[in-house]
Order: C-alpha cells, then structure tokens, then sequence
C-alpha cells in the first residue's frame, strides 16, 4: 500500500473540498482491501463517517429515504424495509458476513468493485502481469481465454467480461432505486438503472459519478400495494459467498394474472441486471411455471458464455423461475 493524505471531514462541504485526487471511504470493506492489492491508489482518503448521512426516513409520497452512510446491517433489519421492500433486506443479509454488514455502507455497496481474480492481482494490467482493461485500457482481458467459472454471461463485452459482485443492487435495480448525489456542480439525481456502466470498450468506466462526487442518499419509490418481493441467491456455500446466480423479483398477482413484475438478476451480469425482457413476457399472463419458464428464457436470451460458466445460463433461469414460484405463491 503507497502512502496516502488521511482527512476527516465533518461536513459536506469539507468533504466536498478536500475530495481533489482522493477517495471517499466510510466502511472500507473494499477500498482498503483494494488498496493493499494496489488495484486502488488514491492519494488521498477522506474519511466521511461523520457526516449526517446514517439516517432511514420515510418520505412524504410513501417511499422510503436511506442515507449513504447507513451500514449494511441497520438497512437490513430496519423495521419498515423488512415490511415494505423485504427484496433489500433478504439481499443484504445473503451478502457477505456480519461482521463485514456491520461496517459497509449503502454508498459503499453501490460502489463495489468486481471479485475478478485477474483484475485483483496486484501486477494486472502492467508488463508482465495479467492483461486487464479495467486496470489498464487496452492491455487485454485475461480472463477471456483464463478462468472464467465466476465471470458474466449478460452485459459483456470484448473488452470485459467481469461479474458484479453486489447483492444489494440487485435488489434495488429491481425497486428502481433513486441515487442522490453532490459534487463540485451541485446536487443531481440518476435512476438507478443509469448509474451502473456496460463494460464496452471502456470497462475501467464502472458508473455515472463525476470526480469527486458523493453519494449522499438513495430514495425507494412508494412499495407497490399488495406486491410481494423475493430475493434468491445460488451459490457454492451456504453463506460468504459471491453469487453463480441470484434474482430479485416484485411482483402483484390479482385474480391469477401478473398485474405488476420487476426482475433483476446479479451473478450472471457485468452491472446489476434488470430483465425487461422477463417483465414483459409475464405481464398480463397467469402466474403459472409454464409463463415462468418463458420469462426465465427471455431473461437469458442475450447470453454469452464462456468455457467455464455456460453453466450458469440454465442456473440463472432456473433461479428465476424459483424466485417467481416464491413471489406469487399464496398463503
């Protein structure tokens, strides 16, 4: 690890400030994991655990306001999310451990780097090393003709085919998410289904933040009355595991049809991996295994597979088919 400037800033304006050519941290459950494999060498670290960003509030039209710095943990078993977005919660306690829950934070999961294994070798992307675009555009992708059981089959690229990592926006892809931010040219919004960038030819590009910008909160729309939501996770080992394929479902069932579905899938994408193709195949259909089964097709049409993961293709329908089962069974 190089040596760094350490600030701690007690405002968002300080932190603002003091933001030129360093890194937020708050948890540092990645950051500093990345920074002692030097795949991150920022010159500067400005700590933000004392900003006033820890707080779940609800909001005026019914949704549900969750502030940057809120842990992991707290999100997961706050009362009204476990209630109304039971998705988020189920997602965040599949990740990870408690420890780690316990210290990472809303922001910092949203900023989650990928658990490649060539992009985290600390020679990749130099003379010699393993060949990555993420740490140096243009060097190659290693994992292309290397190891590639845990990499993505949706979203790729010839440039990357890196997985993301994180369960929580997996859910929140599905709940279509707000993120709020504040940066050098003020305070903006981004849909959470722009924030998240495909690889392409510029795959070290991973999300929509300016330099130096914050995330500052992250809005839930107002729940979907009488919706049911489901998180299922596939994975090697019961718990602190990364998943091979996961799904995040809300879905409203009236009178045996489907009056209202979100799908996301994570494990199988290079971002958090809504299925639009999914949502429109059961619309307005019966919620039967027969109309599951079409979607969970549809969701994976566009696969990619490489030599070791073109397993995760019928894994990933199947698990879409499941959590369907899941988020339409009644009582």
């Amino acid at each position: 690890m190089q040596t760094f400037q350490y600030t701690k800033a007690a405002s968002i304006d300080k932190a603002l400030a003091a933001a030129s050519g360093a890194r937020f941290i708050a948890g540092g459950t990645t950051l500093v994991d990345l920074m002692k494999l030097t795949v991150e060498k920022p010159s500067g670290l400005v700590d933000i655990n004392l900003l006033p960003l820890d707080k779940i509030e609800k909001l005026p039209g019914g949704g549900l306001r969750i502030g940057a710095m809120v842990r992991n943990s707290d999100l997961a078993w706050n009362e009204d999310v476990k209630r109304d977005y039971a998705v988020l919660s189920e997602a965040l306690l599949s990740g990870a451990s408690p420890q780690l829950r316990n210290m990472a934070t809303t922001g910092g999961n949203l900023l989650q780097r990928t658990r490649c294994v060539y992009f985290r070798e600390p020679s990749a992307g130099t003379p010699g090393g393993y060949a990555c675009n993420k740490r140096t555009p243009g060097t190659g992708c290693a994992a292309m003709d290397g190891f590639n059981r845990m990499h993505a089959v949706l979203g790729t690229s010839d440039a990357c085919i890196a997985t993301h990592p994180s369960d929580m926006c997996v859910a929140m892809a599905a709940l279509e998410a707000v993120i709020h931010t504040e940066g050098p040219k003020g305070k903006r919004t981004i849909v959470f289904a722009d924030f998240h960038k495909l690889p392409g030819n510029t795959p070290h590009i991973e999300n929509g933040l300016e330099p130096g910008e914050l995330i500052t909160y992250v809005d839930l729309p107002k729940p979907v009355a009488g919706a049911k939501s489901v998180y299922l996770k596939l994975r090697d080992r019961a718990s602190y595991e990364f998943a091979l394929a996961s799904c995040a479902v809300v879905a409203k069932v009236e009178g045996g049809q489907i009056r209202h579905v979100r799908i996301a899938m994570g494990g199988v994408g290079t971002r958090p991996w809504r299925s639009h193709e999914a949502e429109a195949a059961l619309l307005g259909k019966p919620a039967t295994p027969e109309h599951f089964r079409r979607a969970a097709v549809a969701a994976l049409a566009g696969a990619k597979p490489q030599k070791d993961n073109a397993f995760k293709i019928e894994l990933a329908k199947r698990c879409v088919v499941r959590t369907l089962k899941m988020a339409t069974a009644t009582a």
